[in-house]
């Protein structure tokens, strides 16, 4: 039977569009942002996107809620540190790019050893364990200051490493320069991305997703389902030992904070961010995490606060994250009905930053008060100045606040019965276009 229609395969051309701009984006980003803070965010990127990448095979591939990832990524620092220090005292024939693969291994290795147990049960006492091991980490890196540097940490030197010899050091690479190493984490993202991409498409990472949605129909045809955690979680950590080694690169020095629980909770949250359902949704929580850490914790002393409440209203309106956003108005779009709806979201932006001034106006005179009380009751928020002691302030900011959070909901109304007649003739549409 002779096809109507032009078949891409083997060859799937769009997705050979994807990875080429992805690689192209990875190359030419440092050329078009080139200030030395900006290789330096670039670079904390490519970090986060591979363990963010990692995180999300347990939490959006495998439904396994992990409080307790960076025990691996935070290994991986502290071994690769060492690895760099011995191949720096000449003790290691190592070329410094290989040093991120030898904290991918001492990670595996450890996800050996504490995974069979940790994936021995699945969802809460799942959740449980990896706190325990976190915290139990975590209390060992403070015990034991030969290894991990007590709170001062161990400290490296990647430059004079380079001169240990291999490619890197025949083409004159030392690592001295930022985007030198940018560089280096740019490889390892985009082929770490390609081979955690590629295991989504692998027998075992088809049967971690039916071991998330249904254990027991996974036991039933014959299959260990926890022999599949126990796997899938072993490459997770190796791919978190990597972006591990990776940040010991970069930041040439690694201390007790990398196991933490704060920093496993910050790559749950990001990742939940970012839209954990889609595999290029952790990309995009990497993204934000480190803008929220560098330039957010730069503009105010209260970006938790924000970040928190970012991540409340996420949970409570778009559990699918920014991707699962992005992926619904692109469904739209395909319809051609994106346009009707830009009216809608132009009121809700406005609404929504109006509605943000004043409670941040209202959140910074707090700080403030509690931080900054030997500076005076004055403040500078968004070029206005604020009294936080004064009640015209106060009133001022409540105001706004209200007003926007008013024209937000009934914009909001607005919206949704816009959105559900729009999807309910793409649902019409679709059925329509099958009975063709």
């Amino acid at each position: 039977m002779q096809k109507n229609y032009y078949q891409f395969k083997p060859f799937n051309v769009g997705r050979w569009i994807v990875w080429s701009l992805f690689a192209a984006l990875l190359l030419v980003a440092p050329m078009v942002f080139t200030s030395s803070l900006s290789h330096t965010m670039l670079s904390q990127m490519g970090i986060a996107i591979i363990v963010c990448l990692s995180y999300n095979m347990l939490l959006g591939q495998g439904g396994m809620l992990s409080f307790g990832h960076a025990v691996y990524s935070g290994l991986g620092s502290f071994l690769a540190i060492h690895t760099l220090n011995l191949v720096s005292k000449g003790a290691l024939p190592l070329p410094v790019t290989l040093v991120p693969i030898a904290g991918g291994l001492s990670a595996a290795f450890f996800a050996v050893i504490l995974g069979w147990v940790t994936t021995k049960k699945a969802a809460t006492p799942f959740a449980m364990i990896t706190l325990g091991i976190g915290e139990l980490v975590w209390a060992m890196a403070l015990m034991f200051p030969e290894f991990f540097g007590g709170e001062g940490g161990i400290s490296g030197n990647r430059v004079t490493g380079a001169n240990a010899g291999g490619i890197a050091h025949a083409l004159g690479i030392t690592f001295g320069p930022q985007i030198q190493l940018y560089y280096l984490i740019a490889i390892y993202t985009f082929i770490c991305t390609g081979l955690m991409f590629a295991f989504t498409r692998t027998p075992l990472g088809r049967m971690l997703n039916a071991v998330r949605d249904n254990p027991e129909r996974v036991e039933f045809v014959g299959y260990d389902t926890q022999k599949v955690r126990y796997f899938a979680f072993v490459i997770a950590a190796f791919f978190a030992g990597i972006s591990g080694g990776l940040a010991a690169l970069n930041f040439e020095i690694v201390t007790s904070e990398v196991v933490s629980g704060p920093r496993s909770g910050a790559y749950l949250l990001f990742t939940f961010l970012g839209g954990a359902t889609f595999f290029f949704g952790p990309i995009i929580g990497a993204i934000l995490m480190v803008l929220a850490f560098v330039l957010l914790s730069e503009l105010t002393k209260a970006w938790l606060l924000y970040l928190g409440l970012t991540f409340l209203f996420m949970v409570m309106y778009a559990p699918g994250g920014v991707a699962s956003l992005i992926m619904m108005n692109l469904r739209v779009a395909s319809f051609g009905k994106l346009k009707q709806l830009w009216v809608s979201y132009l009121a809700l932006a406005v609404t929504a930053l109006v509605t943000l001034v004043g409670a941040a106006a209202m959140i910074e005179m707090v700080y403030h008060l509690q931080l900054n009380a030997a500076l005076g009751p004055e403040l500078k928020f968004m070029g206005a100045h604020l009294n936080a002691k004064g009640f015209s302030s106060w009133f001022g900011s409540g105001f706004v606040m209200l007003t926007g959070l008013f024209l937000f909901e009934v914009t909001r109304r607005q919206f949704v019965r816009e959105w559900g007649a729009i999807q309910e003739y793409i649902e019409k549409e679709i059925k329509r276009r099958e009975a063709l």
